[in-house]
């Protein structure tokens, strides 16, 4: 039996479709609803909308679980490559062997931009953000590649390995650039991860050579950071998407999203709050202290989640691979050694225990990113690179959607009602 919901307007009643999801997911359908009645629902920020069906990924925050197509991130992370965890959110299955060679190679074939792309690095100032450069760049893929038809598998599946390819050849060029280094050539011997901090850190006399530990965690952090559902910057590819713009036109666009720092900040403002309490001489007692002061009006950042009611479960992933990899490095940072001495005050603090403000995925990737050596500029970038599949994913859903339209929101005009027009001489 098909449930609904009635609502009550100006004396009349409407019955409302309730559409369940696979994972017993309630919505009130209210498609119809200003054909039928001529209102509109508000809801701003969209907190309490759901503007798709999708079936990528899958985020229930008060048990905390994420699934990207069904699998829980545990055992993708356990088990997976970030290269074969894009294969899966974009197409929606895993890989079989013959997937993951093609999928490898097509990604190894790709690592390279065209040459004339590299002029372009020319004309950017030497200060501009690399999320500036990410997203002009991205837009700039179009037109240097060979057009592919996206109604086939097979090519969009090389388009797809194009940009995941090259975003990361981009994002090192764009760091290169901004210091005044040479531009450094991919391998075609290394992995994704490890081929990224190739073109990062090394230079022409002398080739980094990341420990193992150092690529594991990197790795992770892409895994982790695939996708979200429906966040900011996945809503922006998809609303570019509807109007059949182009799958780079579309990613860059994210990119922008992604740029701003209520979004993929959260990281930045972690290492900011780490150099905070370094500069002003305070211990982290003294920070906590504050932190629970409501005078104090103090900010815990990389603690608690909007979504996550409960441990975010990307979190705890992420904290055996920093601890891991910190290990291996024998870093002397003191920021770092903050960042050990907040973590484990605030887990033995019944204050942030009763409220759950645990660390997320943010804290401890910001710890990460640091003790790789990346300037803070280039944190939002990485969040961007990891975000890549579950973006090409999302345009993938919209584009293949037979009855998809262009989104299209509605609003609640409160600016002045009809007002005549003055003439200059008279206002």
């Amino acid at each position: 039996m098909e449930h609904t919901a009635r609502l009550e307007l100006d004396g009349q009643s409407h019955d409302l479709p309730v559409v369940e999801g696979t994972e017993h997911e309630l919505a009130i359908d209210i498609s119809k609803l200003r054909s039928e009645t001529g209102y509109i629902t508000l809801d701003d920020g969209y907190g309490n909308t759901g503007s798709c069906k999708s079936a990528i990924t899958f985020i229930d925050g008060d048990k905390g679980i994420l699934r990207y197509r069904g699998i829980p991130i545990e055992e993708i992370a356990g088990r997976s490559s970030f290269m074969e965890t894009a294969w899966l959110i974009i197409f929606g299955k895993l890989p079989t062997v013959e997937d993951r060679e093609r999928f490898r190679q097509l990604l190894t074939d790709n690592s390279m931009m065209h040459q004339s792309m590299r002029k372009h690095f020319d004309g950017f100032p030497p200060n501009a953000p690399p999320m500036a450069i990410l997203s002009a760049m991205i837009n700039t893929l179009s037109m240097h590649e060979p057009p592919l038809d996206m109604e086939d598998e097979s090519q969009l599946e090389e388009a797809a390995a194009r940009l995941l390819s090259k975003v990361r050849t981009i994002a090192a060029a764009a760091y290169k650039s901004s210091v005044g280094e040479p531009m450094v050539y991919p391998r075609y011997d290394y992995k994704y991860a490890q081929n990224f901090l190739h073109m990062m850190f090394s230079v022409p006399y002398r080739e980094y050579e990341p420990k193992a530990e150092v690529v594991k965690a990197l790795n992770l952090f892409l895994v982790l950071h695939a996708d979200h559902e429906q966040n900011c910057s996945t809503s922006t590819v998809r609303m570019v998407a509807s109007s059949k713009a182009n799958m780079y036109a579309s990613c860059a666009a994210g990119v922008c999203a992604l740029w701003g720092p209520l979004h993929g900040g959260a990281n930045v403002a972690v290492v900011e709050m780490l150099q905070e309490i370094k500069e002003s001489g305070m211990n982290v007692s003294e920070y906590v202290a504050k932190v629970k002061d409501k005078e104090a009006k103090q900010k815990l950042m990389g603690f608690g989640h909007r979504v996550y009611r409960n441990f975010d479960p990307r979190s705890k992933i992420l904290k055996k691979a920093a601890d891991d990899m910190l290990e291996a490095m024998h870093i002397d940072d003191p920021l770092l050694d903050i960042a050990r001495e907040l973590e484990e005050a605030a887990l033995s603090d019944d204050y942030f225990i009763e409220r759950k403000l645990y660390p997320n995925v943010d804290f401890y990737s910001g710890v990460i990113l640091r003790a790789m050596g990346l300037p803070l500029n280039m944190f939002t970038v990485m969040f961007a690179i990891g975000r890549m599949p579950g973006w090409i994913a999302n345009w993938k859903e919209v584009h293949d959607d037979p009855k998809g339209r262009i989104y299209r929101p509605r609003q609640v005009y409160v600016g002045n009602p009809q007002t005549e027009w003055k003439p200059r001489e008279e206002r």
